[in-house]
């Protein structure tokens, strides 16, 4: 049989909770495809947005209510987005690269000039 890419999601005591979330770490390079709904003046359009960039803390763990900050350099100005890993709206997250971090939470690169060693991700 034939399985669908889309990640599993069951309701569980009230709640949703998503089951195919990949191993993520902060210093990690991810995509997160995350659903868009506009209001145009034909009605209400549904689109699929990417955005790339780095992990710079993960909150609350794996409860319901955990987050992701994730930050990346648009046209030389930098733009950080919190994403909760269990909206229906987060469609699906793929891991990238990882860099060499010894730091759970990675602040300091809101700073930092330099570029961390990294090294691809092998997508499973």
């Amino acid at each position: 049989m034939a399985e669908d890419k889309k990640p599993q999601v069951k309701e569980k005591e009230g709640s949703l909770v998503k089951q195919a979330l990949p191993k993520i770490k902060p210093g990690m390079t991810i995509k997160v495809h995350q659903k868009i709904t506009e209001m145009g003046p034909k009605g209400e359009k549904q689109r699929i947005q990417i955005f790339e960039g780095m992990i710079l803390a993960i909150k609350h763990g794996k409860e319901p209510g955990a987050t992701i900050t994730v930050r990346k350099i648009s046209e030389g100005i930098g733009v950080e987005k919190i994403f909760p890993l269990y909206s229906p709206n987060i469609i699906k997250i793929e891991p990238v690269k990882q860099a060499k971090v010894r730091q759970a939470k990675l602040y300091y690169l809101r700073d930092y000039k330099k570029h961390l060693r990294e090294k691809r991700v092998e997508n499973k």
